[in-house]
């Protein structure tokens, strides 16, 4: 992936790399990789990875990088683990499954979390049209949000009247969409099934009031249309696209569930990052770098962003469709356009740290729905979320970027204070109390779910 005007810059950054003229390249050393293939979704939260290669964040540190789009999130986590990938744009949840065995085993690390939000929850027009009367107008008589599942329940229940099962989909089985889905659900009084791995099931479907299943994001407008699947959640452009193609109507965004929640890392085994460290930390400063341009000056480049992101190698959407997220408004029904300022947030609340609270939530959730089967410790929990999330890799990124003046310490945390959990983090839509530092207590605060010391 490469254009004319970049050749310049090619030239200027091996320049400047083999000249050492940068303090940092002193400092850190350089790449020892330096070309490099990382993979992908088609997804707008890719857009630091794109944006680091459009405006040369890459080429800046000696990075001659080669993005590749993959066709699912299985392919992907694969490509890393036979190293036919560097690294890629993964799940929250992927480094963690993997690390812990659920699905592939493998040491996958993240030391960069690439964006906030993002998410929605879409169900077909006939669903919707089921699911309105259980709705409260506004003011202005449209639908009051937060929408909670409960307006869901009626519809499930004349499904299991006529003996058909209400199934919907998401992207992958330790993704934030199956987990956020699943809290929606839950908070509605809907159980959305449980794991059974040690018993060899792995439907994820077991005692499931709502059936949900893998569809790979690009995929899911056409397969509900298709009358596969009931609703979906998964990232953008794929809910606004159901919108623009007047299929179905997303009932409510990840930001309404959780406001600030973590979403998408990058990703790289424990193997790569030790055998290439400099290579890693150039990486993560062209990132950082990225998500800054992509928040700065109240979100000033996102429709340069948009433009970038339409194009065939990235997400390959109309510009419109994208634009509707990631320009800080979010299109319900077709005319319900709302502000929603921070769907997309990319560098803003230290959105690219990566914070341990952030990993024990998610494993939280794995507990919570059986993919992690037997009791684990407090401890268990903290130790796995420092040995995934690496922020003292990011803390060392970081600091390059500070000691060289490209960006200032106001950008990131305190790199010498605790940073356990994540700030500028609202309230869950339940109003459970997330309690990262006694994660058993947590699980075991819900009623639907099993509790710390249940086996499914």
């Amino acid at each position: 992936m490469t254009s004319g005007p970049r050749i310049f810059r090619v030239l200027t950054a091996t320049t400047l790399l083999l000249a050492g003229a940068a303090t940092v390249q002193a400092e850190i050393g350089p790449a020892e990789k330096p070309d490099l293939k990382l993979g992908f979704i088609k997804l707008t939260d890719m857009a630091p990875l794109a944006i680091a290669w459009e405006q040369g964040f890459f080429l800046d540190e000696g990075l001659f990088v080669e993005l590749e789009a993959q066709a699912n999130w299985k392919v992907l986590l694969d490509g890393v683990v036979t190293g036919s990938l560097d690294g890629a744009h993964m799940l929250a949840g992927q480094p963690l499954g993997a690390t812990i065995g659920y699905g592939t085993q493998a040491d996958i690390i993240t030391a960069f979390s690439m964006d906030l939000n993002g998410n929605g929850i879409t169900v077909s027009n006939d669903v919707w049209e089921q699911m309105r009367p259980h709705i409260d107008d506004n003011a202005d008589g449209q639908p009051a949000h937060p929408i909670s599942a409960a307006a869901l329940k009626p519809v499930i229940e004349q499904y299991r009247d006529k003996g058909e099962r209400f199934r919907m989909g998401m992207v992958f089985p330790v993704s934030t969409h199956n987990y956020e889905l699943r809290y929606w659900l839950a908070a509605g009084g809907l159980n959305p099934g449980f794991y059974a791995p040690q018993r060899g099931d792995t439907s994820g479907t077991l005692e499931a009031d709502v059936h949900l299943s893998v569809t790979p994001p690009p995929q899911m407008p056409a397969t509900m249309e298709a009358g596969t699947i009931q609703g979906y959640c998964v990232g953008e452009p794929w809910n606004q696209q159901a919108v623009f193609k007047g299929i179905g109507v997303p009932v409510i965004t990840d930001y309404e569930i959780w406001p600030n929640n973590p979403e998408k890392v990058f990703g790289v085994t424990e193997e790569w990052a030790e055998q290439y460290p400099n290579t890693h930390l150039r990486l993560l400063r062209a990132l950082i770098r990225a998500a800054h341009w992509l928040d700065e000056n109240d979100n000033a480049n996102r429709a340069e962003a948009v433009k970038i992101l339409a194009r065939s190698s990235y997400v390959g959407a109309d510009e419109e469709v994208i634009a509707n997220s990631m320009t800080g408004t979010f299109e319900y029904e077709k005319g319900d356009v709302r502000e929603v300022p921070d769907f997309n947030v990319f560098f803003r609340h230290f959105a690219t740290y990566p914070y341990p609270s952030d990993a024990i939530w998610y494993l939280s959730q794995m507990r919570r729905w059986g993919q992690i089967p037997e009791p684990k410790s407090d401890d268990w929990y903290m130790k796995t979320a420092a040995k995934v999330y690496r922020a003292d890799i990011y803390a060392e990124a970081a600091r390059s970027l500070i000691a060289d003046g490209t960006l200032s310490a106001e950008d990131f945390p305190d790199l010498e204070g605790e940073n356990f959990t994540r700030p500028y983090q609202g309230e869950l839509i339940d109003g459970a109390a997330f309690t990262p530092k006694t994660p058993n207590a947590y699980i075991d605060s819900f009623e639907i779910g099993l509790k710390g010391s249940d086996t499914p």
